[in-house]
């Protein structure tokens, strides 16, 4: 049988809620063992800023705490709590690397991203409206992530001072576009972040073709022509003034084969450009998301050297910051 928290009593009696309540508000559901794991999952709808909810999939070790918390995002949003628990399940074995740690869990998820020229970083701002907030724009999908940060403080046997971040692929660059305007985050990891548009890229050609993937490395000349082309493809004045606010600790993981590693490289150097605390790694692996190691058909892990390097490389990171 799950178990509901008791939510705030404005909400039950259909009073406006601060933006504030409204983050700290969750329903708490069922709770499951993960194969292969002592440690279970709990999973938790989270209210948004909108009122919406969203679902983490929350792991902590045996214990009371407080414990540090990393919180695991990965790629565009969507597909609600079956998203959850598909990866609380498949995708495990990182995670359980960070429990054996000391660290509490989750996997997100939040709403789906969406292609909005408007975009310039505009604080969404709420104002009293017919008995409901009313908002200056749409809330965007690493709103979400905030509100569940701001909800996971919360929690009994989570430090609040100690909460990491880390996002692959597009959540890579929610990272960014929350470390600009949001100071709940104590340090995170961009692995492999897709954050073209946060570093303000112009519209692409639409007569140039997509690079494909690669199936060797960049070397290190080929890098550096690929991120000069780059510079000259986003407004730099736009991105400069988007880092400027950042003020956490950021670890950046590249990957050599991927499209994109100038993407992810120049992510590294405009940062350490304006004087952020960063570091920058790559690894020679074939998949996207290396790091998120994925179970296989017959139900076990093998993760290879490259993926074991890559979370220990975080753990440590995370360590240093959170501990």
């Amino acid at each position: 049988m799950r178990t509901l928290a008791l939510l705030p009593a404005a909400w039950v009696i259909g009073l406006s809620l601060s933006t504030a309540a409204r983050a700290q508000s969750g329903i708490t559901l069922e709770t499951e063992p993960v194969a292969g794991s002592t440690f279970p999952v709990t999973y938790h709808l989270v209210m948004t800023t909108d009122g919406l909810y969203t679902p983490i999939g929350l792991r902590k070790p045996a214990g009371n705490g407080p414990f540090p918390v990393v919180l695991f995002a990965s790629g565009n949003g969507g597909e609600g709590l079956a998203y959850v628990k598909q990866y609380s399940h498949t995708r495990s074995w990182t995670l359980d690397e960070f429990l054996n740690a000391g660290y509490a869990v989750a996997w997100l998820r939040y709403r789906a991203e969406f292609d909005d020229p408007r975009y310039d970083g505009t604080e969404l701002k709420a104002r009293p409206g017919s008995g409901r907030d009313h908002f200056n724009r749409a809330a965007y999908e690493y709103e979400d992530v905030v509100a569940t940060i701001e909800y996971v403080k919360t929690l009994p046997f989570v430090d609040a001072e100690r909460v990491g971040y880390f996002g692959m692929s597009h959540g890579g660059e929610m990272l960014m576009k929350m470390a600009s305007y949001y100071d709940g985050i104590a340090a995170g990891i961009a692995s492999e972040p897709a954050s073209a548009s946060f570093l303000a890229r112009r519209p692409a050609d639409p007569n140039e073709p997509e690079r494909p993937e690669t199936t060797t490395g960049h070397d290190d000349a080929q890098l550096a022509k690929d991120v000069e082309r780059l510079r000259g493809q986003i407004d730099h004045t736009v991105a400069m003034r988007r880092i400027a606010p950042i003020d956490l600790p950021i670890f950046v993981q590249g990957r050599d084969r991927d499209h994109n590693q100038d993407v992810f490289r120049l992510n590294y150097e405009l940062l350490e450009e304006a004087g952020k605390n960063v570091r920058w790694k790559t690894y020679d692996h074939e998949l996207h998301g290396f790091a998120y190691v994925t179970r296989n058909p017959d139900g076990s892990y093998t993760p290879d050297a490259t993926q074991r390097e890559a979370v220990a490389d975080a753990i440590s990171f995370f360590d240093e910051y959170l501990k």
